[in-house]
């Protein structure tokens, strides 16, 4: 099995975990008289299977990932790097969006407000970043792919 296949189960996972616990909820406590609309037990022993797997999966890749390197780094590396610069990113660009509300004035006579930062340049930098995520993310992407799953 691939990696990127393996991170695609544990997404799907994800998904069944959240649906199983809804169901749960839905069907832990009924009216005095009436049944549930499925059995609470059968719900929980699946989602004890799916968290199970889950473990499985999530340990398998955390390993491969520790594991594989690219250029010298690990694809553990790469997903740091591409986490910071994400977060580097969204706030540079909320940055360069609340420096960009300068002229809202309803008359004249209120007081101007200025930015404190060269707008151009802080989006000329947060383009580049852009760019340096979106290199490092189509990275890991080949290496999911290429990748067996240890």
């Amino acid at each position: 099995m691939k990696l990127a296949e393996a991170l695609q189960e544990r997404a799907d996972l994800n998904r069944k975990l959240d649906e199983l616990r809804e169901r749960l909820s839905n069907n832990v406590i009924v009216q005095e008289g009436e049944k549930p609309l499925e059995d609470p037990n059968e719900l929980l022993a699946q989602l004890d299977g799916a968290i199970a797997r889950f473990e499985e999966l999530a340990a398998r890749i955390n390993k491969t990932n520790a594991a594989t390197a690219d250029g010298g780094e690990t694809i553990t590396a790469l997903i740091a790097r591409k986490d910071a610069l994400t977060q580097q990113v969204r706030a540079y660009r909320d940055a360069v969006n609340w420096a960009s509300q300068t002229g809202r004035r309803a008359r004249g006579t209120e007081i101007k407000v200025l930015a404190a930062v060269d707008v151009r340049a802080l989006q000329q930098k947060t383009d580049k970043l852009a760019q340096e995520l979106r290199k490092i993310d189509n990275r890991i992407q080949e290496l999911n792919w290429k990748t067996e799953l240890l």
